[in-house]
């Protein structure tokens, strides 16, 4: 038997009977009176159906809504259980026979008693039983506040959340109520252990898809659960597909840092954005671009370009006038910009749909004169260009890290995908004078391909820390391009601990420390923070951001952080992404993180 529980109009029954996998099976279907006999009449009205059902007998007689042979639809409330138990016996559910309970987003909604009555019950009064749930969890971090947010919209708040939080609390309440076998997965590991490969490639070639970040966030704020009892041969599907233990405890901290809003004279609403890029273009001045985000009231790719302006101890936040306003910025994101002089930038790449990628390169210039302590005195002018590399430049989620070679400068172009590619594994030296593309010889082991990685400049070479690669799962690896006499070499930077896997971060070096900020990854307890690498010795050691003093929940991805090396400030400008039906969430203001702790304690 299956017995589906606040089953709405799933449609699990007619897709199994029609496949032909009902031999013997029975399958009950429970919710709301008036949702199952709204199911019931569609079921009627469609001849397709009612034909799978095949001969129907006594429906429409009391809670009985639907009654075929393999197939009875009830109409009760799952909270009664005394109601429940009555209208299931009068269906004809059998106790003694194998009986699997399914509950999609079903048992949050109820009050925790009721729920775990439910639980109780569904144990004690089958000799053979199989549990199936699915719903969230981890309510109180970035994600799960825009999450319950959106459900106490919807008026349907989720009452399981705050008694049992997690995949451990989960798992207990299991056993506690009388199952004897229980495992416990969130649904980044169910999808990479349990979906079979060719469904994971299928899935993923469906559509131009570019929101990771959300997707991957979605699925560690929701669990599939699987118990039994009684069962004759053990029935654990989930512990099957776990070929290597699974282990996503707590990740050790070794401190916190305070988060704090910049203290801002003037509109930000223009910083409210995601997928964008903010580069200091000179002293205390920081210039935003391109990004998905708030403007003129609406969400919209970014047109205008924003500056923060550090003056008299405070930070200033404007628009940017363009000199030549008819110019087209083709409201790009996930570019990359990089200073050339306080006068000069370019900028590379971007998208503006995962299927339009083809942006390629662009100067901007500022007036060496302009003043520095008023944003609506910072102009730009946009100049476009087509050299040699254009090629180079059609990606979007990659990097632009300047190199030094034989005394010259480069810009080392690495990563990201590409409306044809996915992932890509590439790099090209860009001559900073004319952009062209110069051949230099690189050896060592050639890191994996990836994009939404970080890259920093050092000691003339550069930094890779992260990414999403191939198979869309985030990596841990830490690579160096030093500089040699005819050439460069790949070198892998061991970090110990080992680097817990992310992408989607941003990356800065102080003082021979790799600073790793944010990011999105697979350890679903919490969410990461600041990560310190001593490039020197290895030592690995995360920190986690201290949010008490924003009145918002603080998503860091998809973000831009600049550091201020003499004052060791971090600055945290936008970020967030749309999280599909639970709305956009965009970071409201820029914050300062002061690092000076954790820069000199090591």
């Amino acid at each position: 038997q299956i017995l589906s529980l606040g089953a709405g109009f799933d449609s699990l029954y007619f897709r199994l009977k029609d496949m032909g996998l009902l031999h013997h099976t029975v399958v009950y279907e429970v919710d709301f009176p008036n949702v199952a006999c709204q199911k019931a009449t569609l079921i009627k009205r469609i001849k397709e159906l009612s034909a799978l059902v095949g001969d129907t007998g006594g429906e429409g007689l009391g809670v009985i809504t639907f009654s075929g042979e393999d197939y009875k639809l009830l109409g009760v409330d799952l909270s009664e259980l005394s109601e429940l138990e009555r209208a299931l016996e009068e269906a004809g559910l059998d106790n003694e026979i194998p009986t699997l309970f399914i509950a999609e987003v079903v048992l949050t909604y109820m009050e925790n008693s009721r729920s775990d009555a439910l639980i109780q019950w569904a144990a004690e009064h089958f000799s053979q039983a199989c549990f199936l749930l699915y719903e969230q969890m981890h309510p109180e971090d970035p994600f799960g506040c825009v999450m319950q947010q959106h459900f106490s919209q919807l008026n349907s708040a989720l009452h399981s959340l705050a008694q049992y939080p997690d995949c451990e609390a989960q798992q207990r309440r299991f056993f506690e109520k009388g199952w004897t076998e229980c495992s416990v997965m969130d649904m980044n590991e169910f999808f990479t252990r349990c979906t079979p490969e060719d469904e994971q490639q299928r899935m993923q070639a469906l559509e131009p898809f570019d929101e990771y970040e959300e997707w991957h966030l979605k699925c560690s704020h929701y669990f599939v659960l699987t118990a039994s009892k009684g069962m004759e041969s053990s029935w654990t599907p989930l512990l099957s597909n776990m070929t290597v233990p699974h282990c996503d405890g707590p990740v050790r901290m070794a401190g916190s840092i305070t988060a704090v809003v910049c203290a801002t004279h003037s509109e930000i609403s223009g910083l409210r954005r995601y997928g964008h890029h903010s580069v200091l273009i000179k002293p205390n001045v920081i210039l935003t671009t391109g990004g998905f985000g708030e403007e003129d009231g609406q969400h919209c790719r970014m047109r205008n370009f924003h500056v923060l302006i550090k003056h008299a101890g405070y930070w200033k936040a404007g628009c940017v006038k363009k000199e030549n306003p008819d110019k087209r910025w083709d409201e790009r994101l996930y570019h990359t910009v990089s200073c050339f002089s306080s006068s000069l930038a370019l900028v590379v790449g971007g998208r503006t749909s995962p299927s339009s990628a083809g942006l390629g390169m662009l100067w901007l210039k500022f007036p060496e004169t302009s003043n520095a302590s008023d944003p609506g005195d910072i102009t730009v002018e946009l100049v476009s260009l087509q050299p040699a590399a254009e090629p180079a430049a059609l990606r979007w989620r990659h990097s632009t890290t300047e190199v030094i070679f034989k005394g010259e400068k480069y810009l080392f172009l690495y990563g990201g995908r590409s409306a044809m590619e996915p992932v890509l594994g590439d790099w090209y030296f860009l001559h900073t004078q004319e952009l062209s593309c110069t051949v230099i010889p690189v050896e060592g082991p050639v890191p994996e391909s990836r994009h939404s990685h970080s890259a920093c400049s050092w000691k003339g070479g550069v930094l890779i820390a992260g990414g999403l690669g191939a198979a869309e799962q985030p990596l841990g690896s830490v690579f160096f391009l030093r500089e040699l006499e005819h050439g460069f070499q790949w070198q892998t930077v061991e970090t110990h601990p080992p680097l817990i896997p992310r992408y989607s971060h941003t990356a800065h070096v102080h003082d021979g420390k790799l600073l790793l900020v944010g990011g999105v990854w697979f350890h679903s307890s919490s969410v990461p923070g600041i990560t310190v690498i001593d490039l020197m010795t290895g030592l690995c050691l995360d920190y986690a951001i201290n949010v008490e003093r924003l009145e918002w929940p603080l998503m860091l991805h998809n973000h831009s952080s600049v550091l201020l090396p003499n004052e060791k400030e971090l600055l945290l400008i936008g970020g967030g992404g749309n999280c599909f039906s639970f709305g956009t969430h965009l970071n409201p203001e820029p914050v300062s993180l002061s690092l000076s702790n954790i820069l000199t304690s090591h």
